[in-house]
Parts: C-alpha cells; structure tokens; sequence
C-alpha cells in the first residue's frame, strides 16, 4: 500500500508542533495522546495497528501490533481522516521539549530504523514494525536500544527527539554515541553496542559502561537531550523525590 501524500508545517523552536494538512480522504496515523488540536471535518478513530494492510485479517492486525507492544508502546493507534469536503488540518506534539525530524520516507530508501519512543506520527500506509539487533553485544548490554521500530513506507514520517536534533551522513565511517542519543537511522548503517574500555572509564567517566556503534553508508539522526537523561536530573533535583533541598523559593 502507498502512502497518503500529506503535507506539513512545523511551529516553534523548542518545543515544536507540527501541523499535517490532509486532503479530503487522506490520513494520517500517530502515537495516542500526542494530538494537539484538528480542525472541523476530521475524524479519528483508535485503531489495531497501523493499517498499512487494509486486507490484513483480526489476527493479523493482532499479531503485528502485539510485535510493537514488545517496545513498551499501546497496541493501538490513533488515525486521523479528513471527511470534510476541502483540506483540513490536524496538530501534534512531544511530550517533552525538543524537536520534530520530518523524514521523507522515499528520499532515505524507504526504510529506516528509530528508537521505540521516537516516533510522533506518519502518513497512512507506513508500516510500524519492530526489528531486534543482530549482535550479541547488543542484546546483552543495549537495554532499550536492542529493540528497535522499523519504519517502512514512501511518504512523511515524523520522529520526536529531545533537545537539539543532528544530522549525521555516514560515507563507510563509524560512529561512537551514548545510547540515549540515538533516535534514528537509516538501511546501510550497522548497529551494534561495544563497551567502553578502561575500568577506570567505566567506573568513574560517568558515560555509562555501553557506546552505540554506528557503522557504514547512510544517514543518523542524533538528539542532544534524551528524555531519560532529563528525568534523570529532574528526579535528582526533586527534595520529594530523594534529591537535596537546595533552599530555593
């Protein structure tokens, strides 16, 4: 199945909305609760999975939605179609702050690879699935990074990632990155987890005793802040919740 051509408009710096206009017909799939405001004339509807395959059975639509609970994501989606007569827009967001990543699907070979709390929305047609690392390494020490959501299609996808988002084109290198960075990347790059070298390192560098390794041709989307570094720092600050009361008012 093709996906729906949809067009957007991304709003704000740090903390980003983007606006998907459907034509009448079209539409567009995303995460639930991340919908922000629609215009009249659009109707949603939960559904099982992510109906790239209208001719898929119950079963199957189970069985492939079941692959994605797997990430810690809902068995549902939430699509959003446009019944009105002319265009009409619907609006979504991050739960936390950062940046939206368009990606057109066609133009990165129609596959990429993100980590399972990156995806924001997509235009229907895309298949959501998960993909598991080949590497041992990983399986052993990538924590949420082993699994991954494999994204297929030919239209627009949106990722969220938190902070400042970098792109990053690979030419046959290799890429060493703390393993929350890592929002998504492309066919052609390998991906596996490598442990830093040192006790010392490991011990006292505060960088975690895992690096993702990047490896060959294609293109890596990095995000600046992951959100469990947020919260992490949050929680530390917190007097309730066992960080130091430090006096503020």
């Amino acid at each position: 199945m093709n996906s729906h051509e949809v067009d957007y408009e991304i709003f704000g710096d740090a903390m980003q909305v983007v606006e998907v206009e459907l034509d009448p017909g079209e539409t567009v799939i995303a995460e639930a609760g991340m919908m922000n405001y629609m215009e009249d004339g659009i109707a949603f509807e939960t559904k099982l999975g992510d109906g790239s395959d209208p001719e898929q059975g119950f079963f199957g639509k189970l069985f492939s939605a079941g692959k994605r609970a797997i990430t810690g994501e809902s068995l549902f989606m939430t699509h959003f179609e446009n019944r009105g007569e002319g265009k009409r827009r619907v609006a979504f967001a991050a739960p936390y702050p950062g940046t939206i990543m368009p990606v057109a699907m066609g133009a990165v070979g129609g596959v990429i690879y993100c980590q399972k709390d990156a995806f924001l929305a997509a235009a229907r047609g895309t298949r959501i699935g998960v993909a598991f690392s080949r590497r041992l390494g990983a399986g052993f020490f990538g924590g949420e990074g082993f699994i991954l959501q494999k994204l297929e299609g030919d239209g627009n996808v949106f990722l969220q990632a938190g902070g400042t988002l970098v792109r990053k084109e690979l030419n046959n290198q290799t890429l060493r990155v703390d393993t929350g960075c890592l929002v998504a990347f492309s066919s052609g790059i390998d991906y596996d987890i490598e442990m830093v070298s040192g006790l010392k390192s490991m011990l006292f560098g505060g960088e975690g005793i895992c690096l993702t390794t990047l490896s060959g041709t294609g293109t890596v989307w990095l995000q600046s802040l992951p959100f469990s570094r947020l919260a992490d720092r949050l929680l530390a600050a917190a007097p309730g919740l066992g960080g130091s009361d430090k006096g503020e008012s």
